[in-house]
């Protein structure tokens, strides 16, 4: 395959890439193996015992999970299986070494970071595009810090305070997102109840509702509420993210959180279906314009400050 073929001009743009990314980039490494080992007529059983490898260790490394990206020669036994051209092979090299590099969130604790959460906030801060409906709590990267305390708090009522404030200092720096001049786009959906429960106590969520309103005026971000009065909403029972990256590499992930797991989804039958149901909540909600005028409302007349 020559220097100048689709795969490789769609790796080189992620070799510049300012910010660490390792998880979209095991990703991205994950990818073009299953599509090489393919386009040799490989299957991955075949492949797997051709150097050595188990069969569940090959699909690990296709799939692009684990904490670390998979070691350089393990990469390059695959690559000469394959007879990958030499400048193809480079580039896919460099970018398994760009996937070494750490990313912010992975400075910190594991126990504040277990395997699913780093893949979350790998996978967000990769993201071009960021679905999510909520049914609790404020989407995470909305939350201002004295609210996520609160759910810190509330989610973990014997935590010694060093460790809340470090949870808190995290997902804080989570919402730094938002800030970049690439920040995704961002599409939350919320139930009405994430609006009247009140975590912080009326000042905390009067503060929380105004800064949805300012987020909901940036143009990469949209913010829709389901009102209680839509009984046939085809809300799930569990917070849903979606995520999608640029280009057509990477497939699109389903995140859906549990109270100690999470489960990512990748099967695009999958996937499909929560993009659709999203899409219905979507509907179904206010528009962007009146679920703002809501958001205003509740935070005057629920949250008013006392006199």
């Amino acid at each position: 395959m020559s220097a100048e073929s689709p795969r490789v001009s769609r790796l080189e743009p992620y070799l510049n890439r300012a910010e660490p990314a390792p998880t979209l980039l095991k990703m991205l490494v994950g990818v073009q193996l299953a599509g090489i080992r393919e386009d040799a007529r490989l299957s991955q059983d075949q492949a797997a015992r051709a150097v050595g490898f188990s069969p569940a260790k090959l699909s690990r490394i296709e799939a692009g999970k684990g904490r670390r990206p998979p070691t350089e020669g393990d990469v390059r036994a695959l690559l000469k299986l394959y007879g990958t051209e030499e400048y193809e092979a480079s580039v896919l090299l460099q970018l398994l070494r760009r996937a070494g590099e750490p990313g912010w969130w992975q400075r910190y604790d594991k126990r504040l970071m277990p395997e699913w959460f780093d893949r979350l906030v790998g996978l967000q801060e990769a993201a071009t595009a960021i679905r999510t409906f909520e049914i609790q709590y404020v989407p995470g990267l909305l939350q201002i810090p004295a609210y996520t305390r609160a759910v810190v708090e509330r989610g973990l009522p014997t935590a010694p305070v060093r460790e809340v404030e470090r949870r808190v200092e995290l997902r804080t720096r989570r919402t730094l997102l938002l800030e970049r001049p690439d920040a995704p786009q961002l599409w939350a959906v919320v139930d009405e109840s994430v609006l009247l429960r009140v975590l912080g106590g009326r000042e905390v969520m009067r503060e929380q509702l105004d800064h949805l309103v300012k987020m909901a005026a940036l143009p990469h971000v949209t913010v829709q509420v389901v009102p209680l009065d839509v009984t046939h909403a085809s809300a799930p029972s569990i917070p849903v993210t979606y995520l999608r990256f640029g280009g057509s590499d990477l497939p699109d992930v389903v995140y859906l959180e549990q109270i100690r797991s999470a489960t990512f989804l990748e099967d695009q039958d999958e996937t499909e279906e929560y993009r659709v149901t999203l899409d219905r909540l979507a509907d179904e909600a206010l528009s962007p314009r009146d679920s703002l005028a809501l958001l205003r409302e509740t935070a005057e007349t629920r949250y008013r400050p006392a006199p």
